[in-house]
């Protein structure tokens, strides 16, 4: 059954780990050397990343997100008991640069195509950002780039979604913003965006305030949910 589309929206904003770049990538390239446990090192390195955002927003001890990434996957390998020379550094190399799902490009371009509006808004730090732009060539398709580090605490908090409405000088609900990240959309709908949840890990309904507007499966169900060609 097809969704009714989305009437007003001015601009998409994206999350994009794990709903514009492929977290569990950085594993896969090494599964070679991780085996059995690769799996389990991807889960819970990404669990303990998210984690880690969560609780230092609650202390008030902010730290960017390539630190939080780096302690997330310590914490990962001593539970795992994975001790391989090197591996921690390509690792994180391999997340600099991890690759964007198949339909990202061409739902950026046809987006762009169609006038609208197209930015990043992450918790990644601006270095990390900048290399999976780059790395995925999509920098020419998008209008900003931002970070939670221009204010200094992580998703879900308020701060961080009114960040996209300053910087693209639109309000709230002119904004469609896309999370493959449940607690995300339903942050940011709770917020006042309009939320298409992309739910690619079939994920199960948050009990958080908000609701996201549509769900889909994969972006590239994104261009004709607005209406366009």
């Amino acid at each position: 059954m097809s969704l009714a589309p989305l009437h007003g929206i001015r601009a998409c904003v994206f999350d994009a780990y794990g709903t514009l770049f492929d977290v569990a990538a950085a594993a896969r390239a090494c599964g070679h050397e991780l085996g059995e446990k690769s799996s389990a090192l991807s889960s819970l390195w990404r669990e303990k990343q998210l984690q880690y955002t969560w609780l230092r927003a609650l202390q008030g001890r902010h730290a960017d997100f390539w630190q939080v990434t780096g302690e997330a996957l310590d914490f990962a390998l001593d539970t795992l008991q994975i001790s391989r020379t090197g591996l921690r550094e390509r690792l994180l190399n391999l997340y600099l640069t991890l690759g964007a799902f198949p339909e990202v490009p061409d739902t950026l371009a046809r987006l762009r195509r169609a006038g609208m509006r197209t930015a990043i808004l992450s918790n990644g730090s601006p270095h990390m950002l900048k290399a999976a732009v780059e790395g995925a060539q999509i920098t020419h398709l998008l209008d900003a780039v931002l970070s939670v580090e221009e204010v200094g605490i992580y998703k879900p908090h308020p701060r961080v979604y009114q960040l996209a409405v300053e910087r693209l000088a639109l309000e709230a609900g002119a904004i469609a913003f896309q999370s493959s990240n449940a607690w995300d959309a339903w942050a940011a709908s709770a917020f006042g965006m309009r939320v298409v949840w992309c739910n690619r890990y079939d994920q199960r309904p948050e009990r958080l305030p908000g609701k996201p507007d549509r769900e889909i499966r994969s972006l590239a169900e994104l261009p004709a949910l607005l209406g366009l060609n």
